[in-house]
């Protein structure tokens, strides 16, 4: 698994912007963590540019299958500026999936836009679902245990809820900062629980003991937003990406009745 993962991370049809971020985001490990295996469905969730969909996709095209929960297109009804952005996002992925088929095979395509579109497709779906750095979003609107309990019932039994996310200096199960974009780990996982799932491990592999969380503009000051522009661009240059919880959850096997 590592040498394929590996091959497809150096490939060049990744861009010099997804490879320059490898040194925070480590895909090979983090997958790995995660337990992907070839032969998976694999759902992964708001992808954005698609940084590990250029992974993903190649990975489990022979033997597996992707679907992308892209954000809701733009059907001219979208008020929210970020959902309009997010949109522009998710339409410029789409063309680039359907222009390298050699390396992006066949992906399924559906939206998610809790708490109005919350299916996923179907129930007991995917072996795997992948989310990262979303959750501070559906929190800050309200809505994270639903977004969980929407991931529950898509994953088939047994199935793996990979998780990464901006983590946060408290240390309780009701404690966020999502309006900096951050949450505490400790909640996070109450709600994953509370949604039905069982933790099966954490992981330090995206930790930052750089990140002091305590900038203007929270989480997004650091790269690669880099909100503030041009003041104190070194200062968060040399901090790098956020500091992660890497979370994996599991949807438990009912015993037969």
């Amino acid at each position: 698994m590592a040498a394929d993962l590996q091959h497809i991370v150096n490939s060049d049809v990744r861009s010099a912007e997804n490879k320059a971020r490898d040194q925070y985001r480590h895909p090979v490990e983090t997958l790995q963590f995660f337990g992907l295996q070839p032969t998976m469905h694999v759902l992964e969730i708001w992808p954005a540019k698609g940084w590990y969909t250029e992974i993903l996709a190649p990975y489990l095209k022979e033997q597996g299958h992707l679907t992308i929960a892209r954000n809701r297109q733009n059907d001219g009804n979208l008020e929210d500026p970020k959902k309009i952005h997010w949109a522009r996002l998710a339409d410029k992925l789409d063309q680039t999936i359907v222009k390298n088929p050699s390396h992006f095979g066949v992906v399924e395509s559906l939206e998610f836009d809790p708490p109005a579109m919350l299916y996923l497709g179907g129930i007991n779906r995917y072996d795997m679902i992948i989310s990262c750095r979303n959750s501070h979003v559906w929190n800050e609107q309200g809505f994270l245990l639903d977004v969980y309990r929407s991931f529950f019932d898509a994953l088939k039994p047994g199935g793996i809820l990979a998780m990464e996310e901006h983590r946060s200096s408290t240390l309780s199960s009701i404690a966020s900062r999502a309006g900096e974009g951050y949450l505490d780990e400790y909640y996070v996982i109450s709600v994953a629980k509370e949604a039905g799932f069982e933790l099966v491990s954490r992981s330090e592999i995206n930790a930052n003991p750089k990140d002091t969380k305590d900038y203007p503009r929270g989480v997004y000051a650091l790269p690669p937003t880099l909100a503030m522009g041009d003041q104190d661009k070194a200062k968060y240059l040399a901090i790098g990406e956020s500091d992660r919880m890497t979370l994996k959850f599991r949807k438990p096997i009912k015993d037969p009745q």
